[in-house]
């Protein structure tokens, strides 16, 4: 069965990498949800996506820069107000898994360490994940493949999955190369075949970000491990449709 992941969240409604958005998506009945995380001022694991929180936040500046109680004072869902009026933070990693203590959904956590290096970032997620005791659940990604690589040199028992937006050619051997036991395309590479051989080698593919419906339909059908969406509603629809 082809897992559906929430993408930030179910972020095609909800305020994206919220503590709003994780719920929903579990209440929507995805299987997982897909976050973004980054290194604060103060060393704090904080859930966002861009460097900079201009884009999702009322605040400005750069995540690096500023503490986590800075960070937290800000609101995240404030370019969604006519539609939620709560004050909505950016979460930490820790509120998170302490929230996935409720509940049996998997997730993908995607380290965003390709524009700033973000020393020492792969370890404290490691050990925050051993500490909630996560490992069966979380799934490492990130377009940085030498952060992959050492989170897997770091933390074998922990699933990794590379992320690439380009074509590769046979990513099922360099998935296995790198111990990678997943792999995270761009949806508009991840052709059937691909597909196929990658799952063939026991390489699980979970294509991004996929909110057309055609596509949902076809990557189903073609039965790869997981879909990453902004609307696990849809998805769950047409997964519906093949069982």
């Amino acid at each position: 069965m082809t897992l559906i992941f929430a993408h930030r969240g179910y972020s095609a409604v909800y305020p994206e990498n919220t503590m709003k958005a994780f719920r929903e998506a579990e209440k929507a009945g995805a299987d997982g949800i897909e976050l973004d995380v980054q290194l604060t001022k103060d060393g704090e694991i904080v859930v966002i996506h861009d460097e900079k929180v201009d884009r999702t936040t009322n605040g400005r500046g750069h995540v690096k820069d500023l503490t986590l109680k800075e960070l937290r004072k800000l609101d995240a869902g404030f370019h969604k107000k006519k539609i939620f009026s709560n004050h909505e933070p950016i979460p930490s990693l820790v509120e998170v898994l302490e929230w996935m203590r409720t509940n049996e959904m998997i997730c993908n956590i995607e380290l965003k360490n390709g524009v700033y290096p973000y020393e020492g970032m792969e370890d404290k997620v490691i050990n925050l994940i051993r500490e909630y005791e996560m490992k069966e659940r979380i799934i490492l990604s990130s377009f940085n493949h030498y952060s992959i690589v050492y989170c897997y040199r770091v933390a074998p028992e922990i699933e990794t999955a590379p992320l690439f937006s380009e074509g590769l050619y046979m990513p099922w051997i360099y998935a296995q190369s790198i111990g990678a036991k997943s792999i995270h395309p761009k949806y508009t590479i991840a052709k059937n075949e691909l597909i196929q051989m990658s799952e063939d080698y026991g390489i699980a593919v979970r294509p991004y970000t996929v909110n057309k419906e055609k596509e949902m339909h076809r990557l189903i059908s073609t039965g790869c491990a997981g879909l990453i969406t902004d609307n696990p509603v849809i998805a769950k629809k047409i997964r519906e449709v093949y069982e």
